[in-house]
């Protein structure tokens, strides 16, 4: 699937040929569209249980709103793999595969599902079928990135805790307990961060900050380039008053408890959630490339059953039609729509006219009339073909 790739669906009565014949008439469709401005090929749509008039309509609005739900997944499963694989291009191309084939490959000769989705089955019961399974794909897709990515955070916090600066980090290594007063009923040992650049001010007014400090009871723990840890005694019931007194001079108290062990605690953490952070990496992986091949292959399934719908409400019974994928790009999508209007514009009726020197024109009052014959309403007027035609692209 190279980059840039846009895929046109066109359907058109077999009538555009003079024999009324399918290959005939797909002929005349690769004949519409030049080699220069994108390649055809044979789009295999079965034929299916037609019900009623209201029926179909009904099923076109729910097969569009199904379409833009589907492209939804699979752009939201192809993200998924792009920050899981760090942006690669080469190995989320890798993973971008349909039922094991390249994305093109699957395109150009597809085959409806006949196991998972019975041709047998009314076409309400596929939607219901196709709508179930994609809705489930992006569940599980979701869910489990979502566990992979709270792993990598807690790990990237993990991380930081034990490599940060003197704010933030683990103080686990670095406070040896003879430091601190515990078991205390009246003192207590305060641990504070103080930038370089303050610590001055701090031996000059911590004594100050609240009442019943220790005086000279300040004593350096630890220093980096960035931050000194002092310890500090004072009386508890004057602690909550000295910490905010500390934030308000822009210092980091430090909430540290000693724990027996708990140096070796925080390793063993990191470990396991490298571990973890490994595993799911693995099964997010796995899920993402099962996921993007599912929920694109119900994509082009859900594309199929609207051409078909959009076929039998466009050109009636009985069914003659054929059905051609144009594979071409996203500048030479406009010149092959044009080149299919010049051609197959007639078969827009009224809606559908040419100017004076031959050129394609609309008129907007029949294409509205069109429309609301055809059961879409709903439809915008600039998006209507004389024939049935759908843009793609599969990120």
């Amino acid at each position: 699937m190279s980059k840039g790739t846009k895929y046109l669906l066109v359907s058109l009565p077999t009538s555009i040929s003079p024999s009324n014949d399918r290959d005939e008439a797909l002929t005349a469709l690769r004949a519409a569209v030049t080699s220069d401005s994108g390649t055809t090929y044979p789009f295999a749509i079965p034929t299916f249980k037609i019900g009623t008039l209201d029926a179909l309509v009904q099923q076109a609005d729910d097969l569009a709103k199904l379409d833009t739900a589907c492209e939804g997944v699979v752009n939201k499963v192809g993200d998924s793999l792009r920050s899981i694989l760090d942006g690669d291009e080469d190995k989320i191309a890798q993973q971008k595969t349909i039922n094991d084939k390249p994305v093109d490959q699957y395109l150009r000769t597809f085959q409806w599902n006949k196991v998972k989705y019975r041709r047998e089955k009314s076409i309400a019961d596929l939607i219901d079928s196709l709508q179930k399974d994609i809705a489930g794909i992006d569940n599980d897709v979701k869910a489990k990135f979502n566990q992979y990515n709270q792993v990598k955070t807690n790990l990237a916090a993990s991380q930081r805790r034990q490599t940060g600066n003197l704010s933030t980090r683990s103080l686990a290594s670095i406070v040896n307990p003879s430091q601190l007063i515990r078991d205390s009923e009246y003192l207590e040992t305060h641990l504070v961060a103080v930038p370089n650049a303050m610590a001055k001010d701090f031996h000059r007014s911590y004594e100050t900050l609240a009442p019943m400090v220790v005086p000279r009871s300040a004593s350096q723990v630890a220093a980096d380039d960035e931050f000194i840890l002092f310890a500090v005694v004072t009386f508890k019931k004057h602690s909550a008053e000295f910490i905010h007194k500390c934030r308000e001079k822009r210092w980091t108290p430090r909430d540290y408890k000693y724990k027996a062990g708990g140096k070796e605690e925080e390793v063993r953490e990191v470990d396991k959630l490298s571990q973890d952070e490994r595993k799911l990496w693995g099964e997010a992986l796995r899920l993402g490339r099962t996921g993007y091949s599912e929920s694109a292959m119900i994509w082009i399934h859900v594309l199929a059953l609207r051409v078909f719908v959009e076929t039998v409400l466009r050109y009636g019974l009985p069914l003659n039609f054929v059905c051609g994928l144009v594979q071409t790009n996203s500048k030479l999508a406009k010149k092959a729509k044009a080149s299919l209007d010049v051609k197959y514009s007639y078969l827009g009726g009224n809606a559908f006219g040419r100017d004076s020197k031959g050129r394609v024109k609309k008129d907007d009052q029949a294409i509205s009339t069109e429309m609301q014959a055809a059961g879409h309403i709903g439809d915008s007027a600039a998006e209507y073909s004389a024939y049935v035609y759908y843009e793609f692209e599969i990120a």
